[in-house]
């Protein structure tokens, strides 16, 4: 950055990319030097490695962390370079690999004050710490070659060490553009391959027209694009586009879907904007730069926290140097510089991941499954609301009759026949074709419950069917889906989801909140936390597993794991916090109906659910998460 620069906003920059690695990669000539100069569709080897040969990183988890580095310049300045801020940063992401599941690292450009020699190869021994332990990508600066050229300056100490050659181990390593200042990878996370831009300070057009050629050899891959002049921002953080942005906005950006990140340094201080590409789809657009702060920014990271599953990146910036050290002994600069949590710096992005990359990678829904094929071994129960289950089902936003049968698809004799509460009309109980992405069955039912007044409706067993005095003496899994409304309107307190009918009291039980509750529920909170409560065959006890708060508006699959000693809840594929640690064995059932829609008090029914209910089983044997109904990853 120049000194005029340098009272302007920030910088940022990251990653993510596909293509084959050459086989051989040329040293950095006199001209323009290259390692790949068209792009191949084949995959780099990382794509598919394990977590064992990736330093503990595991490509197929939903959550995975990109790691991303800003202008280093003044650490790498003359005679005043001070290179170990940056080793203690690559020591900390090797070290945290694992644990926070880092896939790949960018540096956004400006390694170096000057772009000298020693202050390059300075730069270049210190990312020895990183080499080979962490696939990375680094891009000129400024500052790191002659700043009033492009990337067909030829050759320079900036492309001696940081050129094509150093990359071409790395398994991730795509290829470059002719010139050698232009480079892309492909890195497998969240259980998908995704590209990584690294360009020049300031590309050519020869330049935008092989990133044009990458993007169009790999036109299912969500990109990041990272290089060094793309945005500034003003105090609060709003970032704008730069000159340079502005012309990798019209000429790659904005007609390339497949980007949905630009990060870019350079400016201080820090700012991000959301900017509208021809498809109309969102590009997120950061700046990220933290020289201006104490000790040349002591190597600050940000960390890139994708979450598939919650469809969210977070965002959190500190310097690993300062955070190494004892609290008590951070000097007030370091204390303030270990970690930055201002709205520029720490912040969540919400990010439909399948809706942005669906103009380009759509992702085909999985197919409905047969009953046969979710039926494992123990299976005592399955229902579904298609017509494999009734013969009745209608189309969405019919009313379900009073007296319909839901087949329980086992064979052994648990049919469910619907009945509506009280005095309750024909819309508290409709078919439908909504359903959780991964429910084995399209289909579900759409209860209208409710306090006021008492309505609702309910589906039940048969007198005799054998559910209902099923004991479970050697563990069991009950599995539901089940979506709440949005909005989620009027008051569903305690509402219950299924559960047995009969009083805990007639059962023998003495230790629970009241005996005229039911030997076993699954119901919401006021708060809407999933209760499970449980008043075991074999223990005089009533263990009782809570969730967090539940979201309403999507679909979440529910199981309740008992291994014939202890019961745990699972929502969405994850153990949540509070199970109890008591003994549980069995279910103290008492030969009455088992229920989908209420909970009874005192053996009888207020209000019913208030919300869509999908696939139900039960097995009676302690299932693993990934034999549920849902497979989560």
């Amino acid at each position: 950055m120049s000194a005029a620069d340098r009272n302007r906003p920030g910088r940022r920059t990251l990653l993510q990319a596909a293509v084959a690695i050459p086989a051989a990669i040329p040293a950095a000539g006199a001209a323009g030097i290259a390692s790949s100069g068209t792009a191949s569709a084949a995959v780099p080897a990382q794509a598919g490695a394990s977590a064992s040969a990736n330093g503990g990183f595991d490509p197929s988890s939903p959550r995975f962390g990109l790691a991303v580095l800003p202008d280093t310049q003044y650490l790498f300045d003359a005679d005043s370079a001070d290179p170990e801020p940056l080793r203690a940063t690559f020591r900390y992401l090797v070290s945290e690999r694992k644990e926070a599941n880092i896939a790949f690292m960018a540096h956004l450009g400006d390694v170096t004050e000057h772009g000298t020699s020693e202050e390059i190869e300075l730069a270049a021994d210190t990312f020895r710490a990183i080499h080979g332990k962490m696939p990375y990508s680094v891009l000129a600066g400024n500052h790191d070659i002659a700043s009033a050229t492009d990337d067909q300056r030829g050759d320079s100490p900036y492309l001696k060490s940081f050129g094509p050659r150093r990359f071409s181990s790395m398994a991730t390593f795509g290829g470059a553009s002719p010139d050698g200042y232009n480079s892309f990878h492909v890195l497998r996370a969240g259980g998908r391959q995704w590209l990584v831009l690294a360009l020049d300070w300031r590309v050519s057009q020869a330049g935008l027209d092989w990133a044009e050629g990458v993007l169009d050899a790999h036109p299912t891959l969500p990109a990041v694009l990272t290089t060094h002049d793309l945005a500034r921002a003003d105090d609060e953080g709003a970032a704008r586009l730069s000159d340079n942005g502005q012309r990798l906005w019209d000429g790659l950006i904005r007609g390339h879907d497949q980007i949905f990140l630009a990060l870019g340094g350079h400016y201080w201080p820090p700012g991000r904007t959301v900017l509208t590409n021809d498809a109309g789809n969102d590009v997120h657009v950061h700046i990220t730069n933290y020289q201006d702060r104490y000790y040349g920014g002591a190597g600050m990271i940000r960390v890139y926290g994708f979450d598939l599953v919650r469809n969210v990146v977070d965002v959190e910036t500190f310097s690993p140097w300062f955070l190494s050290r004892d609290p008590d002994r951070r000097t007030p600069l370091e204390a303030g510089t270990v970690e930055l949590t201002g709205p520029a710096d720490r912040f969540t992005l919400s990010v439909d991941f399948e809706r942005r990359f669906s103009g380009f990678a759509p992702v085909t829904p999985p197919a409905a499954r047969p009953p046969a094929a979710v039926m494992p071994r123990g299976t005592v129960a399955y229902w579904r609301f298609d017509a494999s289950g009734s013969a009745a089902a209608g189309r969405t936003g019919t009313p379900v009759t009073p007296g319909t049968v839901i087949r329980d698809l086992t064979g052994n004799g648990n049919d469910l026949t619907v009945s509506r509460l009280h005095d309750s009309g024909p819309e508290v109980l409709t078919w439908s074709d909504d359903h959780h992405r991964d429910q084995p069955a399209h289909a579900c039912l759409r209860f209208d419950g409710g306090t006021s007044p008492d309505r609702g409706a309910v589906l039940r067993t048969a007198a005799h069917a054998p559910l209902n005095s099923a004991k479970f003496l050697r563990g069991y899994t009950i599995e539901t889906f089940v979506r709440l409304p949005e909005p989620f309107e009027g008051d569903h307190a305690w509402m219950g989801i299924l559960s047995w009918e009969g009083r805990n009291g007639d059962a023998g039980k003495t230790t629970g909140w009241s005996p005229d509750e039911p030997t076993c529920s699954l119901n919401l909170s006021p708060e809407r936390f999933l209760q499970f409560v449980v008043y075991p065959h074999r223990q005089d006890a009533d263990p009782t597993s809570w969730s967090h708060a539940v979201p309403v508006g999507r679909w979440m699959h529910i199981a309740v794991v008992n291994d014939g000693r202890r019961t745990v809840m699972y929502v969405d594929g994850s153990r949540i916090a509070r199970n109890p640690a008591q003994p549980s064995t069995g279910i103290a059932t008492l030969g009455k109906p088992f229920v989908i829609g209420a909970t009874q008090f005192e053996e009888a029914f207020g209000q019913g659910f208030y919300g869509s209910i999908g696939d139900t089983r039960i097995v009676d044997r302690a299932l693993s998460p990934g034999q549920f109904m849902a497979r989560f990853a």
